[in-house]
């Protein structure tokens, strides 16, 4: 954050743009590096358009008890005129005590606002949607070298084939990047952490499935797709899944090792479909065999949306093992 003394945090600051996630942070960071000043700023929130002009002067106001204050005003292009006028006023002479931070979304709406609070001198962080994919690749490339990464500019173009625009996204992408590399980064670093968790991918969805966490099956698939996932695979991952409960249901009780040279699987796969069988009844793996091979051939045949195919098994065999068949 570098030295960060009174004096050089602005008094009244504009986060100016449509792009959630860049005006949040604008505020994070004013907060905090008011913080590092005094750890016992006093941070206060308003909406803008429910603020009235009679609590604008004790927000102001040099405080009794001394200490620094932020003031967070968002949706500024909300405010009333009334308040527009008041807060202009107050631009021209701050409290150095006092910073206020206004977030406006950059329109036509409460433009002589935003415009007025410039012409103060206010200090302007812009936080506009990023329009092209130059700058989303530039984004990328400032988040990992903001968490102490580098990255190249084909690193930053695969990141984006795979996650997609989503700047929220992007963020938590780099960060678990730098997280879990040695935060040096290029495509290829890219491509295999994608293309492992894509490998893990088909049988998280089945994981899930087997023991009825629709929920986690369906964020772990759209998640898959999401990345560029083929649905083929995924098909077969959940066809395995309820196949091998339903193999390892139907050789009775023993050991994972036992059962290992039998049934012609690792010891550990015997294991974890021995967990995921408690719940299922012989009717229930039937049903959920028939559903999985309704999905297979859909998703093989070319069906017109293999997503929903997908969704509409994981649906199924969840159903199969809460009815145990109809």
């Amino acid at each position: 954050m570098g030295d960060v003394t009174p004096a050089s945090l602005p008094p009244i600051l504009l986060v100016l743009g449509d792009e959630e996630l860049l005006a949040t942070r604008a505020v994070s960071e004013a907060v905090a590096r008011a913080r590092s000043v005094d750890p016992d700023v006093d941070v206060r929130e308003y909406q803008a358009g429910s603020l009235a002009v009679g609590e604008i002067a004790e927000m102001l106001s040099p405080s009794l008890f001394g200490g620094r204050r932020v003031l967070v005003l968002r949706a500024g292009q909300d405010a009333r005129k009334d308040l527009v006028t008041a807060l202009l006023g107050y631009a021209k002479n701050p409290d150095p005590d006092v910073q206020l931070v206004v977030l406006h979304l950059g329109g036509a709406k409460g433009k002589a606002f935003a415009d007025g609070l410039r012409a103060a001198g206010a200090t302007v962080v812009p936080a506009v949607k990023l329009k092209g994919h130059r700058e989303r690749v530039a984004f990328v490339r400032d988040e990992i070298r903001r968490l102490g990464g580098k990255c190249t500019e084909d690193a930053a173009e695969t990141l984006i084939a795979a996650v997609g625009t989503d700047l929220r996204e992007l963020a938590a992408a780099c960060s678990q990047l730098v997280a879990d590399t040695d935060g040096r980064i290029g495509a290829d670093t890219v491509s295999r952490y994608y293309r492992g968790r894509v490998e893990v991918t088909g049988f998280t969805v089945a994981d899930a499935t087997m023991v009825g966490d629709v929920p986690g099956a369906l964020e772990a698939l759209r998640w898959a797709l999401h990345v560029g996932v083929d649905p083929v695979p995924i098909a077969d991952a959940l066809a395995d899944g309820v196949r091998t409960v339903a193999r390892v249901a139907s050789a009775g009780r023993g050991s994972p090792y036992q059962l290992a040279s039998s049934l012609g699987m690792p010891a550990w796969k015997i294991e974890r479909a021995q967990r995921q069988g408690r719940g299922w009844t012989p009717e229930g793996l039937v049903e959920a065999m028939r559903a999985a091979a309704e999905c297979n051939a859909a998703v093989k045949g070319g069906a017109d949306d293999r997503a929903y195919a997908l969704e509409r098994a994981v649906f199924s065999v969840a159903a199969a093992r809460q009815g145990g068949g109809r």
